[in-house]
């Protein structure tokens, strides 16, 4: 078997595989054997069928599985041996690929397109200068986190009447266009509506004040315009919500309120553990540490995106373009048309631009990651997430088992991987490139993001 390859200029080439008869004719035969051992067909016992016979029927669908797998792993190998640094994938050529003709012929040639991606020295000095910006954990600030615990761990009372932020339990039962209860109606017993979710104000406005043992009429239509909160509290199938009247009493039996934790010992324990904290000093103090690493996070990450928007700029890198074209349309058929891909192309660009800037930044700076960093960060998105629903003493064997959980993903996995050598290059920009701290408030901070 022969690969060759030949530059059609840079950052294209061809490669071309060549299959003759002894490339695959043993492993053919080997596989028609196999089948004839196999072959069970009226009026010839189990394993007799003619030769001839199984190869006018297998021959070439063998053929084909063949020769595909060899040019597959040949492709494969050339490209592994010779380093080949090429982006997306092999393509079959139009310009040079010959017709084949799989009936006739014996020995094939087959033409791939590749596009090789450019050789870049990459490297950030202290020539570089980005801002680096530290979010003030201000009074404001760790009043709003503070804020943030007393809802967490608050409770839901019974309230004497509604207001705009609570949960109103009763029956609702569907009514005619005059009004009257509609026999064999939807009828829901233990129905819950929460004030926060009525998009309609003049509906809300009469519920606002309402009490336990009123009887009010109500348009749900109107009160919930979308179709799945409203098909799940009527208990009915989504399609069901146009075709019904969505005209309804409700007789109010029960009315909740969610009281705000106060800011005392019992939520301190909850929060951080019995004991932990003994005073609201300590809790505040704690939630300007809290703030102030959480924040750090942000502040690394906004100068990961300050350095790759720099570092676009300036590093020149000129791409096959229309290869990058022929193979993102040809790998998403279907899904995007030329014109999305026109109209998006330069943010394309981009990406694959940064991808070979990361790659080389890496390389520069000699960057590993090891599978340990990666089940510690796993661990770590794992415990955040426990921490959104006011769980914070997870055990460590619990952040394991769902961290293992995460990682056999693979789109998770590649996640994770991505965001350890982003923060092990931001680390080292933190250290070359030449940094202005700088502090703003939160909003500010938030501002910069949304420009960006």
């Amino acid at each position: 078997m022969q690969v060759t390859k030949e530059n059609k200029d840079d950052l294209n080439a061809v490669i071309t595989i060549v299959v003759e008869k002894p490339d695959y004719d043993t492993q053919v035969n080997n596989k028609l054997k196999d089948y004839k051992k196999q072959a069970n067909m009226p009026g010839f016992r189990p394993g007799m069928v003619p030769m001839g016979m199984i190869k006018r029927m297998y021959y070439k669908p063998v053929l084909l599985e063949e020769i595909n797998r060899l040019v597959s792993e040949s492709l494969s190998k050339f490209i592994d041996e010779e380093k080949l640094n090429i982006l997306g994938e092999p393509l079959s050529s139009k310009e040079h690929q010959k017709d084949i003709d799989f009936d006739t012929q014996e020995n094939f040639e087959f033409a791939f397109d590749i596009g090789i991606a450019p050789d870049l020295e990459v490297a950030i000095t202290d020539k570089d200068k980005l801002t680096y910006y530290v979010i003030d954990a201000d009074k404001e600030l760790i009043d709003k986190h503070a804020e943030s615990y007393a809802n967490r761990y608050g409770e839901m009372i019974k309230a004497e009447e509604a207001g705009e932020e609570d949960v109103i339990k009763g029956v609702l039962s569907q009514l005619t266009p005059e009004g009257e209860i509609l026999e064999e109606g939807i009828f829901v017993e233990d129905a819950s509506l929460s004030m926060k979710v009525i998009k309609d104000e003049e509906i809300k406005k009469q519920l606002t004040g309402s009490k336990v043992g009123d009887v009010l009429q109500l348009d749900l239509k109107k009160a919930l315009p979308n179709e799945t909160e409203l098909s799940q509290l009527l208990n009915i199938d989504k399609e069901k919500v146009n075709e019904e009247s969505m005209h309804f009493q409700l007789s109010i039996e029960e009315i909740s309120h969610w009281k705000k934790a106060e800011l005392n010992q019992e939520l301190f324990d909850k929060a951080f553990g019995e004991g932990e904290i003994t005073s609201e000093e300590e809790f505040r103090n704690r939630l300007r540490e809290e703030i102030e690493k959480a924040y750090a996070q942000n502040s690394d990450y906004k100068l990961f995106m300050d350095l790759r928007k720099m570092m676009l700029e300036k590093v020149s890198a000129e791409l096959p373009e229309e290869f990058i074209k022929r193979w993102l349309l040809e790998s998403n058929k279907g899904k995007v048309t030329e014109e999305e891909l026109e109209k998006d192309f330069s943010k394309v660009k981009d990406d694959l631009k940064w991808q070979l800037i990361q790659d080389a930044l890496i390389k520069h700076f000699e960057l590993n990651v090891e599978p340990e960093e990666v089940q510690e960060l796993a661990k770590q998105q794992v415990m955040m997430q426990f921490q959104q629903y006011g769980m914070a003493n997870v055990p460590e064997e619990h952040l394991n088992n769902y961290a293992q959980e995460m990682l056999k993903k693979d789109q998770d996995r590649r996640r994770l991987y991505e965001q350890k050598f982003q923060e092990k290059i931001t680390a080292k920009a933190k250290e070359t490139a030449t940094l202005k701290e700088k502090k703003v408030r939160e909003e500010e901070f938030t501002k910069l993001f949304e420009e960006q």
